[in-house]
């Protein structure tokens, strides 16, 4: 029994896209991608560590201050606030 054309063709493309689904991810959407969290998993994280999410309203020469002192600390502008907090609250 000898197939038609037409049902060559669609197994041929069957198989293509069967080939296709088992090509290998390409760097840019693989391993590269999935070094930063998501959202999700960041929060999980910081929930681990302890962290809280904390959210005000600043003057924004305030603002412009911290984001220049926070450039030459360690622990960015998160931990440059949590520091001066420390030290205000003490």
């Amino acid at each position: 029994m000898s197939m038609k054309k037409t049902d060559l063709d669609r197994l041929a493309g069957l198989k293509l896209d069967s080939q296709m689904r088992g090509a290998p991810v390409p760097g840019r959407f693989g391993q590269g991608a999935a070094q930063l969290p998501d959202r999700k998993e960041q929060r999980r994280l910081d929930a681990a560590a302890g962290l809280v999410p904390f959210a005000c309203k600043l003057p924004s020469e305030l603002t412009q201050t911290l984001r220049e002192r926070a450039a030459g600390h360690a622990d960015g502008i998160n931990g440059l606030v949590a520091e001066l907090l420390r030290k205000a609250l003490a």
